[in-house]
């Protein structure tokens, strides 16, 4: 049996000699500490004050946080709908990104170039879903409607993006149309960067087919990469604004698309309750690491 050595990462030298290493992390350091270190930190003591950006901050204890969690339906209605839209669009955008690399890493070099070039364009252009505002328009001329009244298969237009009945399933389908961005480039990297000996060796110890090739091989080879792209998917996830506030407007209609991100910007930007703002990006904080670990787990099971 072969046992595995594990590497010995550990650096010893006086920091004398360590010195251009730390000159040359410096700029990095400086910038992490400086815009997300100390935000960070702001933030979660901000929470706990009353501050408008004009008088001094003032010290409320937690009532930022019972306002938010006992007193305001809007920040309640906007978290269910951030939670929906990761639940779906997380896992789905992130299976959809891996499912397509693995496909397009079948084709030839200059093939697959194309076709991920194809499939990457949505999250290159920024405002590609205002093609989507066209199809689900509310008229006639809307080419989803146009099409369903050729057909016969409505009297009369649907309002797409003002009936909360319908609005936030078209949000998710352009959400998950523009979820193709760095996650299905790293996938596709990933998949060229296994080692090929290991099919013909996984070949030899009696794997038969594609599928179990991808559960033995190239899922747990790939599973820092997997992670790396799950990362991304949470982050897009929860952080969806733009979207739901240029299709349907904010507030879209019963705050049915509304999303956390959104409603921050909307307490500390137009009504100036920084502290208030500050105790809800700390909630979505939290959000966004339980899911982080939660995620992280999984991934190192399938890598077992």
């Amino acid at each position: 049996m072969i046992k595995k050595n594990k590497l010995n990462l550990s650096y010893e030298g006086s920091f004398k000699e360590n010195l251009p290493c730390y000159i040359m992390l410096a700029p990095f350091a400086l910038l992490f500490i400086l815009f997300l270190v100390l935000p960070i930190i702001a933030s979660m003591v901000l929470s706990f004050s009353e501050f408008d950006m004009v008088s001094m901050p003032k010290f409320t204890g937690f009532a930022n946080y019972f306002r938010m969690l006992f007193d305001d339906e809007v920040f309640l209605t906007t978290a269910k709908n951030t939670l929906v839209f990761a639940v779906i669009t997380g896992p789905a955008g992130f299976i959809l990104s891996f499912i397509l690399a693995w496909f397009l890493n079948e084709f030839r070099p200059g093939i697959r170039t194309v076709l991920s070039f194809m499939f990457y364009c949505p999250a290159l252009v920024g405002n590609a879903y205002y093609i989507w505002q066209v199809a689900f328009s509310s008229d006639s001329y809307g080419y989803i409607n146009s099409m369903l009244l050729s057909m016969g298969l409505i009297t009369e237009p649907i309002y797409w993006l003002r009936d909360s009945s319908y609005v936030m399933p078209v949000i998710i389908i352009v959400q998950l149309w523009m979820s193709m961005g760095v996650a299905f480039l790293a996938n596709i990297s990933g998949l060229q960067n296994v080692n090929g000996e290991m099919y013909e060796a996984g070949a030899i110890d009696g794997i038969r087919n594609r599928w179990q090739e991808l559960w033995y091989i190239t899922l747990p080879s790939m599973q820092h990469i997997l992670l790396f792209s799950a990362v991304m998917q949470i982050a897009t996830a929860f952080s969806v604004s733009q979207l739901p506030i240029a299709m349907a407007g904010y507030p879209s209609v019963n705050n049915s698309v509304d999303t956390i991100v959104s409603y921050l910007s909307d307490a500390g930007t137009v009504r100036y309750e920084m502290g208030y703002a500050s105790a809800i990006s700390v909630v979505l904080f939290l959000m966004m690491i339980i899911t982080r670990n939660i995620i992280s787990r999984l991934i190192n099971k399938v890598g077992r």
